[in-house]
């Protein structure tokens, strides 16, 4: 009778263990990643009141099984379904992630690894990536060093992803470029004076932004262009300056030897000699004068001894001297620039001085004795005019070089064209194709821009022409400049600031910057154990490894190795099933009804067995 009382009592016991398991199920319903539990009952030692016999031959008496009377029940096991995958719900915060597959996090909290399916981190103040509930920092590979594009696995480190120097994207100076698109014969830009502007913007190595105005002009070929550096400008459209303050001399930035220097086609040009005149003054100084008398240029001194210009990048060094013989109406200190433009004016080319410098006549003197068409530009023949006529006496008659420049009348001289100040740009005229630089051929397709002869952080540009072409296009021009070669290398960039990370299915880690790059910044380390259900619980949705889950061997596992993945903005949920939880619950609850009743019927035949005295 004593048996069933404590057999009762095992039951409602192991039936009350077994409700508190399903209570911490359902209490945790709502728990990021939660693993269900579930309990097995064994039963409890069982009492032998009489053994088990053999048969007996020689009697004929067959053999009996064992009487025993069982003692109760007890708690078997406390099983985690850890491998079962909760539901994913959605957060849109990219720092949430949820792991598919059977691998866990590595996180730790300064002394220890813990391991967890809760994936909802945030970045601390030093940049770190942890988790949101504990604080504890998440576990993965940094970035290799000698190879900043992939992983070094090895021993698990704290990922901090947003430090200082990730926050910003080192600038980097174009080393490339390419001009393509149609360059039409007929285009009236590019058979025009000022010709078609190629703007082809770049950086420096510290990530300032520069614009080259390049120039293509066509010569007396219609397949053959003239392909000229104008200036460059800052982002401000300032023109650049040399370290000494004095403007580039920007045709020293595209190397060409004097067979590139070609004709252009022919034109005439003439003085407008109603408000312009040519004189010699007092100290027999080749002089340009309005009809007022006032001095707008002087020959004598705008040239030095290699018939280079004198201070012409200087705008503040005075070229010409007020004249003071003109009165009231004297003019002010002038440039060697301000001259040359009152010189390019005076042959109606105001606004066009580089153009008017560049024409051209052929010295047939020179082009006799060497063999072949020499010209000489208008830079050279106003310096011979003014180098020959300084020697005229004060007053004297105006005597013309050989190789002269219309003077003070009416008339028009024929010049033979204009001096390539660039790259001979050759397209095949049967096919409109590219056909080479420099009359070299289809094998040169591009040039060099020397922006490293500006000194500071400027660096060459190849620039790649082989994707141009010649074709009429209904005389308008489609030909462009842009940074980097044909696969996009060598742009060049400015400083770039950190607007977004990334977290990709394998757990790498990418910054992206305003300025269009990325950097990978790490990689988030998962653990795999050979009995996942082994773990420990620690708490706050952690676990410990133990001796049957196997130890972590300190570096991890990519998640991907067994066709495992991560999830941005995602949280896995808890995997409790309410509705196994709750049939569970009403089988428990009858258990442990019955096992009540045991407890009472006893006590009452127990009850029946005291009242036998009276």
């Amino acid at each position: 009778m004593m048996r069933s009382l404590f057999s009762g009592v095992s039951g409602l016991k192991t039936h009350q263990t077994r409700m508190d398991v399903i209570g911490n199920n359902i209490a945790n319903v709502n728990t990021t990643a939660y693993k269900s539990s579930s309990m097995t009952f064994n039963a409890l030692m069982s009492q032998t009141t009489k053994r088990a016999s053999g048969p007996n031959a020689l009697t004929g008496v067959a053999g009996t099984n064992a009487r025993q009377i069982g003692l109760g029940v007890k708690a078997g096991a406390i099983n985690t379904n850890i491998t079962g995958q909760g539901s994913a719900q959605s957060t849109g915060n990219p720092f949430d992630i949820m792991i598919t597959g059977e691998a866990f996090f590595v996180v730790n909290n300064g002394v220890s690894n813990y391991f967890t399916r809760d994936g909802s981190f945030y970045v601390d103040g030093a940049g770190n990536l942890a988790m949101t509930s504990t604080g504890y920092n998440v576990m993965g590979w940094q970035v290799d060093p000698d190879n900043p594009g992939s992983i070094k696995q090895d021993t698990v480190t704290a990922l901090r992803i947003m430090n200082q120097v990730n926050m910003t994207y080192p600038p980097e100076a174009t080393s490339e470029a390419i001009i393509s698109g149609v360059i039409d014969s007929n285009d009236t830009n590019v058979t025009s004076i000022s010709g078609k502007s190629i703007n082809l913007g770049f950086y420096d190595a510290l990530g300032y932004y520069y614009t080259a105005k390049l120039v293509m002009k066509q010569s007396d070929n219609p397949h053959q262009f003239s392909l000229e550096l104008d200036r460059i400008v800052d982002s401000n459209n300032k023109e650049i300056e040399d370290l000494e303050g004095k403007k580039f001399d920007v045709k020293e930035l595209v190397k060409l030897s004097e067979s590139n220097r070609q004709q252009a086609k022919k034109t005439t040009i003439g003085m407008d000699s109603a408000s312009y005149k040519w004189t010699v003054n007092a100290n027999g100084d080749s002089v340009l004068q309005d009809t007022d008398g006032r001095t707008l240029a002087n020959l004598s001194t705008m040239f030095t001894v290699d018939g280079k210009f004198v201070a012409m990048n200087t705008e503040n060094v005075p070229e010409v001297p007020a004249d003071a013989t003109a009165g009231t109406d004297a003019i002010p200190a002038i440039t060697v620039a301000q001259a040359l433009d009152n010189i390019a004016k005076a042959y109606n080319y105001g606004g066009s001085t580089d153009e008017f410098l560049k024409l051209a006549k052929i010295d047939e003197v020179a082009s006799a004795t060497a063999g072949t068409d020499v010209y000489s530009s208008m830079e050279t023949l106003l310096y011979n005019l003014g180098g020959n006529l300084k020697q005229q006496a004060a007053g004297g008659t105006l005597t013309q070089p050989a190789l002269r420049i219309p003077t003070n009348d009416d008339s028009t001289d024929q010049l033979d064209g204009r001096l390539f100040d660039g790259i001979l740009v050759d397209y095949n005229p049967d096919t409109g194709v590219f056909n080479g630089l420099n009359g070299a051929g289809p094998t040169n397709t591009s040039f060099t821009l020397n922006l490293s002869a500006l000194g500071g952080n400027f660096s060459n540009i190849t620039v790649d022409m082989s994707t141009s072409s010649n074709y009429d296009k209904k005389g308008t021009s489609t030909i462009n400049a842009s940074r980097g070669d044909l696969e996009g290398l060598g742009e060049g960039r400015r400083l770039g600031e950190m607007i977004g990370i990334t977290i990709q299915d394998n757990g790498m880690i990418y910054a992206s910057y305003d300025s269009g790059m990325s950097r990978l910044l790490g990689q988030i380390a998962t653990a795999m154990f050979a009995n996942a259900s082994g773990l420990e619980k620690s708490g706050d949705n952690l676990y410990s490894a133990t001796l049957n889950s196997g130890e972590f061997n300190g570096i991890g596992v990519d998640i991907t190795s067994d066709g495992g993945y991560m999830t941005t903005g995602q949280l896995e949920m808890s995997n409790v099933d309410l509705s196994s939880e709750f049939t569970e619950m009403i089988t428990t609850q009858r258990g442990f009804q019955a096992n009540s009743r045991i407890i009472t019927v006893s006590d009452t035949m127990l009850e029946e067995l005291t009242n036998l005295k009276r």
